[in-house]
């Protein structure tokens, strides 16, 4: 139809991608405009291909797409951001997969969120520099949670609604939070998580990543979040994680 735009112009960051056809590449885009889409790059997998280089896992890149009935087509991609520092340490690669992969899985296909491909790339960002990664990966998962709706309750008890005092404590997956001694005792699925665990997680929680930063976790308490953390993320996935794992043979 005359007037139809034929065209997309936006930014993204490459999530993943997979071989599509003979020579293309099917891609999975974190974009500003749109959330997350497929795209194929026709051809990307030639040796000569002009656009594969731009188009890599945890690129950010400048795009233009051409409309078609089936899948957009990128007709130019340019990097903004190849994030090269942290590809030279296979710690910082490993983390940069998991936060891309959290995105991936908690997201559906256009589904604009401008607030979660800001907090992407500016993980990203604090990846690629000599910023804390373990810090800067448990504010990304908070604040994931907090835009996406699953926003752990941390400062009352999601049974009883009692405010929550300074001692350990228990957390409910299916609840969505901590729970006093008394209703953890009576909870199923109730797991035990120290108070200084809780005091980090709160912190995360209510500030900024300049103040967050300030943090100084020890390997214990950083073990005893990710462990809660992670579980909490797979029972709203309702399926495992493939990165933990690698992050765990790399850490060794």
């Amino acid at each position: 139809m005359p007037g139809r735009e034929r065209s997309i112009s936006d930014e993204g960051v490459v999530l993943r991608h997979s071989n599509w056809g003979e020579a293309d590449r099917l891609l999975w885009i974190y974009t500003l405009s749109s959330g997350k889409m497929r795209a194929v790059a026709k051809g990307a997998r030639k040796i000569r291909s002009r656009k594969a280089g731009h188009l890599e896992p945890f690129t950010r890149v400048r795009l233009l797409m051409a409309k078609t009935r089936d899948l957009p087509i990128i007709t130019q991609a340019e990097s903004i951001d190849g994030y090269w520092n942290l590809r030279e340490d296979l710690l910082r690669v490993g983390y940069a997969s998991y936060i891309v992969e959290l995105l991936d899985r908690f997201t559906y296909d256009q589904d604009e969120n401008r607030q979660l491909y800001r907090l992407l790339v500016e993980t990203l960002d604090r990846l690629n520099t000599n910023v804390e990664p373990i810090l800067a990966v448990r504010f990304y998962e908070i604040r994931l949670l907090d835009l996406l709706g699953y926003r752990p309750q941390l400062f009352h008890c999601a049974r009883c609604k009692e405010e929550i005092q300074a001692q350990n404590q228990f957390f409910s997956n299916n609840l969505g939070g901590v729970l006093c001694p008394d209703c953890g005792l009576q909870t199923v699925d109730a797991v035990p998580v120290s108070m200084a665990a809780l005091k980090y997680l709160r912190h995360f929680q209510r500030s900024s990543f300049e103040k967050a930063a300030i943090a100084h976790l020890t390997q214990e308490i950083n073990n005893e979040i990710e462990r809660l953390i992670q579980n909490y993320m797979t029972y709203n996935l309702e399926r495992g994680l493939n990165t933990p794992t690698f992050l765990r043979l790399v850490r060794k």
